[in-house]
């Protein structure tokens, strides 16, 4: 194991100079460069734009440019934004925390509700509960997420005229002003709630541990949730009666900025996490009926195994590795953000940046996007294989 892992990191160095290299070459086929919009200007000073080419070293040959900046990315410099005038990581490295907001907990929400839909359609297909996911799961599928977003907007702005409140945000990652008195009230109203529902999760996970048997997902899921959504809610019960009735959000304490930038991208997590939520149940439910015809699990069945060791020991773990390729798609998709969800819904995420670093033509900023996401891309690949390997003792690397 140790030497295919030395042979993969040795091969990650050719791959990551091979795509850096052609991702420079082809922004450079786009027609001028930074400056070129200067030229189109006739009261700019040719000298002056002249020599701003020149301070950029746009006028330097392409072997060159991208001799100095591969320089200063092996010293951990990104290089410096055209548009911006500074380190390209101030530029995006905000953006890139942004976005990455919305991916993790769009990817905890797929895989949350995904898999266990999944294995419930497989295990009783064809009922009435299977058919209606696979129509909504087709649903998905079939709005693209830009065109949701709009719907989202169209049914926040309803609500909120139709209550005279602001249930859903629209757009934005933040408020000016955060409320601190309204959301004090909403917790004292919730908490009871989240703590009786840790309670009962929590009394059922006791019971089930006193007589040897095995927690439920459904037990872990609602122990989980429902015990954070209660300690969550300590803080605004705590510090919230003594803080004023309003406050910039700089000025407000965290839990009212975590609590904020959450309410802001539940709309967006939902736009954002609909296709890939949709996706995942078919290709779970594929995976549980493939797995559930297999002879072993017959003959787990016929040894007089329960149904529920043959359904989540055997299968559901056989099931589940095909997923385990796909976590080396996962770690550049943490930075490469919702695609046009974050333009339409105004969230200040990565793919705003990009399309404004586009239209300039700032290489580095470009270029730093992709060196990131190539190196994330190269590492989750090995990270993929090397966890097939463990799940999956079939499977040996020598």
């Amino acid at each position: 194991m140790f030497d295919y892992v030395l042979r993969r990191l040795l091969q990650l160095v050719p791959t990551f100079f091979g795509a850096t290299l052609l991702a420079f070459l082809v922004i450079q086929l786009a027609p001028g460069d930074f400056v070129t919009r200067l030229e189109l200007d006739p009261t700019q000073d040719r000298e002056s734009i002249a020599r701003l080419r020149q301070q950029l070293g746009l006028d330097q040959p392409l072997p060159v440019q991208y001799a100095k900046w591969l320089s200063g990315i092996l010293q951990g410099y990104l290089g410096l934004s055209l548009s911006y005038k500074t380190d390209v990581w101030n530029v995006i490295g905000p953006r890139i925390l942004n976005s990455m907001v919305l991916v993790v907990l769009a990817t905890l929400m797929i895989y949350l509700i995904a898999i266990p839909i999944g294995v419930y359609s497989a295990i009783y297909k064809y009922t009435w509960p299977d058919r209606i996911f696979t129509v909504l799961a087709f649903l998905g599928l079939a709005i693209p997420n830009f065109f949701f977003g709009l719907i989202m907007l169209f049914l926040a702005v309803w609500l909120n005229d139709l209550t005279d409140m602001r249930l859903l945000p629209i757009g934005g990652m933040t408020n000016e002003f955060l409320h601190l008195g309204n959301m004090t009230r909403a917790a004292q109203v919730l908490f009871p709630f989240a703590l009786l529902g840790a309670l009962v999760y929590g009394g059922l996970f006791w019971w089930r541990a006193r007589r040897r048997q095995a927690a439920t997902f459904g037990i872990w899921l609602g122990l989980v949730l429902f015990g954070m959504s209660a300690l969550l809610l300590l803080a605004p019960l705590l510090q919230g009666p003594s803080l004023p009735e309003r406050l910039p959000y700089t000025e407000s304490p965290l839990w009212a900025r975590v609590t904020n930038v959450l309410w802001h991208a539940f709309p967006v997590v939902i736009v954002v996490g609909t296709s890939g939520l949709a996706g995942l149940m078919r290709v779970m439910r594929g995976q549980m009926l493939d797995v559930l015809s297999q002879d072993y699990i017959r003959t787990a069945r016929a040894k007089g195994l329960s149904e529920r060791v043959v359904i989540y020991k055997h299968a559901l773990r056989n099931a589940v590795i095909p997923f385990i390729a796909g976590i080396g798609g996962l770690l550049p998709g943490l930075i490469g953000g919702a695609g046009l969800v974050e333009v339409v819904m105004a969230w200040p995420g990565i793919t705003p940046a990009l399309l404004e670093a586009i239209s300039a033509i700032d290489v580095y900023v470009i270029m730093g996007l992709i060196t990131i996401t190539t190196v994330l891309l190269m590492i989750g690949n090995l990270l993929s294989d090397l966890l097939l390997a463990w799940v999956d003792p079939r499977i040996r690397y020598s």
